[in-house]
């Protein structure tokens, strides 16, 4: 089917409404519209080629995503019909790609489909865990409060990675100031000594031989360079895309020293996080795990709670399920063993989830504290062992003509 934006007056409201339709032609998107009570006015076929050229060149945001879900939680919460509501944020959606998808999503809301399923279309704006609170919100009369609960799991998902990426750019600042350095010493600095040791006909020094061939290769070879480099940063992305290279990133997420100790507690804060949020919502324990697994975005962690929901499958209670798994924290499997003997495992998942978000801020501002020292010294060892290969040659024809 095709598609096509409109223009049309509505008969009982006389609103000029702009949205989008699916048909097969231009007249019956015109018979479509006027079986909704509508007067069309403008109708434009969609040009996919250039509906391909935009999605190149916009990219939906966490906190576009965010956005749309508070003020859809707002409006239904407010008493306006589900198309309305779609049809208002449509008119407050500042993203080109986004209204694309909402237009998307008001066409088939007006043609029938249920939210969820209409945000089922797009996996890559919706995830399980949306398509699981508003399909549970629709059941149970209480989308609003989903969408809302939607907003804040992301809100807090987002702040957490937002937090990790910030303590990230200093060292990533650092090492891209070593290379810088170093290639400036490279290209600049060691021609010169070998001119030097050239005029006075001496041999080089080995290790300053290697540093000039080097220094000559990317100076005459810069392009092969820059290619060789592209190459292996293409090939090492294609390597963690596969199963072994996703396997080995996550395991050494979750055991390299320094960091290991955030990674684990961003992926118990995002588990117990997801896993309060879609309980509390009334789904079921087994589709909690599962999606639960999927948004720690971890393949060791997910292994874990997967092989822990084939026990509680099987009858064994949740918390006995997690407690022997290497990776899930001890506080996990305790604060739900309290929430099973109380009834209200979703309220200490949350408890946990906080309490993992608020260790990892302290470990966030540990790393930053213990990463300059240790910054410091790699920056010393590169920078003083070119100095070093640069000087010590120097010194020797020095120590020679004397």
């Amino acid at each position: 089917m095709k598609k096509f934006t409109y223009e049309a007056r509505d008969k009982a409201s006389s609103q000029v409404v702009k949205s989008m339709v699916q048909a097969d032609s231009e007249s019956m998107a015109a018979k479509v519209l006027i079986e909704q009570g509508m007067m069309p006015l403008k109708i434009k076929e969609i040009d996919e080629n250039a509906s391909i050229i935009s999605k190149l060149s916009g990219r939906i945001t966490a906190k576009d995503k965010i956005i749309f879900m508070r003020q859809l939680s707002t409006l239904i919460g407010a008493g306006l019909p589900l198309a309305q509501s779609m049809h208002t944020v449509l008119e407050q959606t500042q993203n080109k790609q986004m209204q694309r998808v909402v237009e998307e999503i008001i066409a088939d809301i007006e043609g029938g489909r249920t939210l969820s399923d209409s945000f089922g279309k797009h996996p890559q704006v919706f995830d399980k865990i949306v398509l699981a609170l508003v399909a549970a919100g629709e059941a149970s009369g209480t989308l609003d409060d989903a969408l809302k609960r939607v907003a804040t799991q992301k809100e807090k998902d987002a702040a957490m990675l937002g937090k990790i990426r910030g303590a990230m750019i200093y060292p990533a600042i650092v090492l891209f100031v070593i290379l810088g350095v170093m290639t400036f010493m490279l290209i600049a600095v060691v021609p010169q000594v070998a001119k030097l040791y050239d005029d006075m006909h001496k041999k080089l020094p080995f290790l300053t031989a290697v540093m000039i061939a080097m220094a000559n290769f990317i100076i005459h070879y810069w392009y092969i360079t820059i290619i060789v480099i592209g190459i292996v940063i293409y090939f090492v992305m294609q390597y963690f895309k596969t199963e072994n290279g996703t396997r080995f990133k996550d395991t050494m997420k979750l055991n390299v020293p320094l960091f290991k100790g955030m990674f684990r507690k961003l992926y118990m804060a995002r588990f117990t996080r997801t896993g309060q949020t879609l309980l509390s919502t009334g789904v079921a324990m087994l589709d909690m795990l599962r999606i639960s697994s999927e948004s720690t975005n971890n393949v060791i962690i997910s292994k874990s709670i997967d092989r822990a929901a084939e026990k509680v499958k099987g009858g064994k209670a949740l918390s006995s399920s997690l407690q022997p798994e290497d990776y899930i924290l001890p506080m996990v499997p305790q604060m739900i063993k309290i929430g099973e003997q109380s009834g209200k495992i979703d309220e200490m998942m949350g408890k946990t989830a906080q309490v993992f978000e608020d260790e990892l801020d302290e470990e966030i501002k540990a790393i930053s504290t213990a990463i300059e020292p240790l910054l410091m010294v790699v920056m010393a060892v590169f920078a003083g062992g070119m100095v070093g290969a640069i000087l010590f040659p120097i010194y020797s024809l020095v120590g020679g003509i004397r």
